[in-house]
């Protein structure tokens, strides 16, 4: 955890013992940077606001050498820094102030999300798509994509389902875990997220688009699957 609020570090600290959860704290960003990149932890728990740092800078920096999963911590309420998060590869979010019961929840989702996947095709692709369901790897006409890993699998949703709406609900329960709040926008965030990553479909139309009032689909019908 990088957070310089050593009084909560100090308490979830004994909190995620009792949970069988090990937990490793630093206060400072470039401390929390190195320890993140070490290889040596499963989850990294990264607040924006940070005495030394912006804790998005962190994030990114993370991104470019680990793929380890990372938790923000975010003000209450503001979508910029949840948005920003995401979108430099945030695997889920949590406003301050937080219930450390509700931490321990997304942090055994977001670690549950990380096991390999069971599934029957090693690769699905659609209009120059593929995704590597083994390797958890997405190129596009060849093309490297890099994604986190809730939009792998929000993506391998909507693949799979391809010319099927579906619902908000159900990708929160596949990617993250866990049920959508009244006013929680993750699934948006995300999306929008991956319609930057990948651009449009050869005619220019919506690879993912938004049914209204009912959730997403991924434009197309047809799926080359591969053993």
């Amino acid at each position: 955890m990088i957070d310089d609020d050593v009084a909560l570090t100090d308490s979830l600290r004994r909190l995620l013992a009792m949970d069988g959860l090990r937990l490793d704290a630093v206060h400072r960003a470039e401390e929390g940077l190195t320890r993140a990149l070490e290889g040596r932890h499963a989850i990294v728990i990264l607040d924006i606001m940070l005495p030394d740092g912006d804790g998005r800078q962190i994030l990114r920096r993370i991104r470019q050498a680990s793929e380890v999963p990372v938790i923000m911590l975010t003000a209450r309420g503001d979508d910029k820094d949840r948005i920003q998060g995401l979108e430099a590869g945030a695997d889920d979010y949590l406003p301050k102030p937080f219930n450390p019961r509700e931490l321990v929840a997304r942090i055994r989702a977001v670690l549950k999300r990380g096991r390999p996947p069971a599934m029957p095709a090693a690769a699905l692709t659609i209009d120059g798509l593929t995704l590597r369901t083994h390797t958890r790897k997405v190129t596009l006409n060849n093309e490297t994509i890099d994604v986190t890993g809730a939009e792998f699998d929000i993506l391998l949703l909507l693949v799979q389902s391809a010319g099927q709406i579906i619902t908000r609900e159900k990708l929160a329960q596949f990617a993250l875990g866990r049920d959508l709040g009244a006013f929680d926008r993750s699934i948006d965030n995300h999306v929008s997220n991956l319609r930057k990553k990948l651009g449009p479909l050869p005619d220019d139309g919506e690879r993912i688009r938004s049914v209204r009032g009912s959730g997403y689909l991924y434009a197309g019908e047809l799926i080359v699957e591969s053993a």
